[in-house]
């Protein structure tokens, strides 16, 4: 993902781990009617990725093959490449996962327009996601020490 997409693991697990806590077949929230009666789906995104179908759909014909919403590969290459779009068409650094957050939750188009600055709890949202990329972030830089130190170590062996 991150050498195709150029997109840091440590961001798109940060979303994954938001949006389905590595859940593969999770599903959103169910809406009621008259708050009690089971209604549906809130909305029909499924999966790690939680992602869309429309979304999905225009990410299986980039890459030229279908995929699985709930197939990990699969999803993680779906958050590299979104990020990638943004990035692309928003300017929005694929490092920065507070505002990548924001752009995948409301989408490209609801980003532009600023719908999340109406919803406090997805900025707070977004917050608890930039932290989580740090700290997946720093974990990665500590295995990554730990791996070279052991390969360094064995390499006559």
């Amino acid at each position: 993902m991150q050498s195709k997409w150029g997109t840091p693991p440590h961001i798109a697990m940060a979303i994954m781990k938001q949006e389905s806590s590595f859940v593969a077949d999770a599903l959103p929230p169910r809406a009621y009617l008259l708050w009690v009666i089971p209604w549906g789906r809130v909305s029909p995104s499924y999966g790690y990725a939680q992602a869309q179908p429309p979304a999905w759909s225009d990410f299986e014909r980039s890459m030229g093959s279908s995929g699985s919403r709930d197939d990990f590969g699969d999803a993680i290459m779906f958050i590299g490449w979104y990020a990638a779009g943004t990035q692309q068409q928003l300017g929005i650094s694929k490092w920065d996962a507070y505002n990548q957050y924001l752009a995948y939750h409301e989408g490209r188009g609801g980003f532009s327009r600023n719908t999340y600055r109406a919803k406090p709890w997805l900025m707070q949202v977004a917050r608890k996601v930039d932290q989580q990329a740090k700290t997946y972030g720093a974990q990665l830089n500590q295995c990554r020490g730990e791996l070279e130190r052991e390969r360094r170590s064995f390499w006559f062996f």
